[in-house]
């Protein structure tokens, strides 16, 4: 291997600075908060799941993205694909243990062997939430609720969440399905039409045996659609809990790609975004039946983490500093003192502070706070030392200000 590309990520890997890696963990602190409003608990699944958990599972497409490998104990092994198949064969060995109506979330990364490109990585994480053991749609609801709330907690006020009933799709298209083509593998071609252009859709499903009549009949069936019983119970159990009507838009043509889904399926996309899907759920009540011959139904989604910080990173917002406040002090052993006895105090108030290392002009401190977007800077001089007060400086306005440290503690909590 040569030298430059040891010292190279392997593509759709990335490195984490610590400004983004500073974003990221904002956005997730965001959305844990709305995990917890709604009552969901933590969950963790390894890595690493046998071959044989994850294989069939996601269909034919799907399972050629899935990173399988043989291990030193020539055992059949795969990288996590999402995160609600490792779930379900946790939900089969631990039932008794979990209780009824378990609310789930979980955020890990998840490993896609898929073609790199912009907001599509072959390592991401995901944030799923799901609840197990309920067929009522008022499950439904709280998990659609769920979801458009975390948008709006992260400022993304604009999301519109696309709905449909997978089964519209089975009923009205099963009668196009041939020994050559099942009716799951025309399901998976039709949600490329938000996607892709007609044609190539009709090039892809041609590929796979049928004929362009026939072809031509779906795609004017779709668009033909209406609502089902379910949708419309559904919809207004969420216009109930909050999520205005203006955020839900019913789109026949959405099948959302992986074969297990058996009701409701939804995606959340941004207006004018390039980004395609934030992310979408939907319900899939036999999943956790076909793994171990348990009978427990299920509602929930993956989020899109990496598209969210994306869009958020594009339009600058939810800025995280790498402190509260910069201490800075003049080249005195006396100010120096004082600054790590600041520091201390800060500290122990839960405020995040950073002091200064190498001695430097005060100019340059200041410039090392602007740098890192410290909004704060406590300066101490030889006045300030023999004062027994600290200049407290407004990176963003200039203002400065004369300050015990109480009153820093005061001002900083503010």
């Amino acid at each position: 291997m040569k030298k430059n590309q040891q010292l190279q990520t392997p593509k759709g890997f990335r490195d984490f600075l610590p400004t983004e890696a500073l974003l990221r963990k904002k956005v997730r602190s965001i959305i844990e908060d709305s995990f917890k409003r709604f009552a969901f608990l933590p969950f963790e699944t390894p890595t690493l799941e046998y071959a044989s958990l994850l294989l069939g599972k996601y269909g034919e497409e799907a399972d050629q993205l899935v990173y399988t490998f043989t291990d030193r104990g020539n055992r059949q092994l795969g990288l996590r694909y999402d995160q609600t198949v490792p779930s379900a064969r946790v939900l089969a060995n631990y039932q008794d243990k979990l209780g009824k109506y378990l609310r789930r979330y979980q955020i890990q990364t998840v490993f896609r062997a898929d073609k790199p490109q912009r907001g599509r990585y072959r390592e991401f994480m995901q944030c799923d939430a799901d609840i197990f053991g309920s067929n009522s749609t008022l499950a439904d609801a709280e998990i659609l609720a769920l979801f458009y709330d975390i948008f709006q907690s992260l400022g993304l006020n604009e999301v519109k969440i696309e709905i449909n009933d997978r089964q519209l799709l089975v009923e009205n298209l099963q009668e196009y399905a041939q020994k050559e083509v099942s009716v799951a593998s025309i399901i998976q071609s039709i949600d490329k039409l938000d996607k892709l252009k007609p044609e190539i859709v009709e090039a892809e499903l041609l590929s796979k045996g049928l004929s362009q009549p026939a072809i031509k009949e779906i795609f004017f069936k779709i668009d033909k659609i209406d609502k089902s019983e379910l949708l419309i119970d559904i919809e207004q159990k969420v216009l109930d809990l909050g999520v205005p009507q203006s955020a839900l838009i019913f789109n026949p043509k959405l099948a959302r790609g992986l074969d297990y889904y058996t009701g409701l399926i939804f995606e959340a996309k941004l207006p004018n975004s390039t980004l395609g899907s934030l992310g979408g759920g939907g319900r899939y009540n036999n999943l956790i039946k076909e793994l171990a011959g348990l009978d427990l139904p299920a509602v929930g989604f993956g989020l899109g983490f990496d598209r969210v910080v994306e869009i958020i990173k594009e339009r600058d917002g939810l800025q995280e500093a790498s402190a509260q406040v910069l201490i800075s002090y003049f080249a005195d052993a006396g100010c120096q003192k004082r600054a790590l006895e600041l520091a201390k105090q800060l500290r122990t108030a839960n405020i995040s502070c950073e002091i200064v290392l190498e001695k430097s002009k005060i100019a340059k401190q200041f410039k090392l706070a602007q740098e890192k977007s410290i909004p704060w800077v406590a300066l101490i001089g030889e006045e300030e030392l023999k004062q027994n007060f600290i200049s407290l400086k407004n990176m963003k306005t200039g203002e400065q200000t004369q300050v015990n440290g109480e009153q820093l503690i005061k001002e900083l909590n503010n």
